[in-house]
């Protein structure tokens, strides 16, 4: 069969790739560290498995509707108003099988051929392929350590042209760890009070925050904020359900949810009903003490990891601010990630995902979500990686 042209604008996941390939090596018998991949390494929290176990025991196993049941809705409106002060009636929630399907469902469903999505890099692989994907054209803003990899109100005003129709912004950052506050957010939106730019705020990652910080959702800002703004979230990261695939959307605009509840229903349909069962419990408060213990860990690795990598000599890292990534900046080393991060693998079996899959050359990704005795021994490798070249 011949593959239909469009697949050629995209690319495969580079960290997909690396992370298969690392469990590929380690079931060889091979001695491999892996930081590849984006997923605590922590059990979910028993409460929620507990609330799934119920589920199927009270045979809540049917299809519910497209967008999800009530229920779950609701749910997710009440953390929202809970957590971020901000209002939204189940009927401007959409359940996806995860975030990306969230991503995915916007841009096919908002995007029309050329129209420009603002992306600040690095970024998450997945944001530019699901725009060139969809037809759009991605128009990168780039930003570097000066900054905490944040962009600025002048570098976004820059960008802006007639055909912007969308600015993607993460806080925290994949992969990166950066988070806006609340000042440098009023000072985006300022920008954008005069256009018609629609704002996609990924807070995947919303409660892995450290050192005190308050985490500021976007479409809070101001009431121009809260009526451009996609809110895309999930229970992935912060309450460790990766396998669950549980991520929605919430919205203002009507006629967009209309639109991509319409897409949804003709392709994956609703999550699955035990799912979304369990993530009740996750989003009414239940699992927070759960939530909390991971996080003060994840912290406490944060910090291993950051005095471990500013400590070698031609490499250096921003702390991040929330989620549990490192953005390691190799520049004094290598101009290559990629070379760089496939001899860290070959020569010293540790695998990290470079920064040229993230849209910057000359960094490479560290994933700390694992324990401290792995992170010592792999950073040690890297040590002695960095000291051979």
């Amino acid at each position: 069969m011949e593959i239909a042209s469009r697949m050629d604008r995209l690319s495969e996941s580079i960290t997909i790739a690396i992370t298969t390939l690392s469990r590929e090596l380690k079931a060889s018998g091979k001695d491999v560290l892996s930081f590849s991949a984006g997923e605590p390494d922590f059990g979910t929290p028993q409460v929620i498995k507990d609330a799934a176990i119920k589920a199927m025991e009270n045979d809540d196993t049917r299809y519910t509707a497209v967008e999800g049941t009530p229920l779950c809705r609701e749910a997710i409106c009440s953390k929202l108003k809970r957590d971020n002060n901000l209002d939204y009636d189940p009927s401007e929630v959409i359940i996806s099988v995860g975030a990306k399907h969230s991503l995915f469902n916007i841009f096919q469903a908002g995007i029309q051929e050329g129209d420009e999505v603002i992306i600040p890099a690095p970024y998450w692989v997945t944001y530019p392929e699901i725009v060139k994907y969809s037809g759009g054209t991605v128009v990168e803003i780039i930003t570097d350590d000066a900054s905490e990899f944040k962009i600025t109100p002048e570098q976004l005003k820059a960008a802006i042209t007639p055909k912007s129709k969308m600015l993607v912004l993460t806080t925290p950052s994949n992969p990166t760890g950066s988070v806006y506050t609340k000042e440098e957010l009023i000072g985006l939106a300022e920008v954008l009070k005069d256009t018609n730019i629609t704002v996609i705020s990924d807070e995947m990652y919303e409660k892995i925050i450290y050192d005190n910080l308050d985490f500021t959702a976007v479409a809070s800002i101001s009431e121009d904020m809260y009526n451009r703004t996609i809110t895309i979230n999930g229970l992935s990261k912060s309450v460790a359900m990766t396998g669950w695939r549980f991520g929605y959307l919430a919205s203002k605009d009507k006629a967009l949810v209309k639109a991509m509840k319409k897409l949804q229903s003709q392709s994956t349909s609703n999550i699955n009903s035990i799912t979304q069962a369990a993530a009740i419990t996750a989003l009414d408060g239940s699992a927070d003490e759960d939530i909390e213990t991971m996080r003060v860990e994840f912290e406490k690795r944060r910090d291993l990891a950051v005095a471990m990598i500013n400590n070698i000599d031609g490499l250096s890292v921003v702390k991040p601010s929330g989620a549990f990534y490192l953005f390691v900046n190799i520049k004094e080393v290598s101009n290559d990630s990629m070379e760089f991060s496939k001899g860290l693998l070959e020569e010293v079996g540790v695998a990290v995902v470079p920064g040229v899959a993230f849209g910057l050359e000359g960094y490479f990704r560290l994933s700390f979500a694992t324990d401290e005795e792995t992170i010592k021994d792999g950073i040690n490798r890297i040590q002695k990686f960095v000291a051979s070249k």
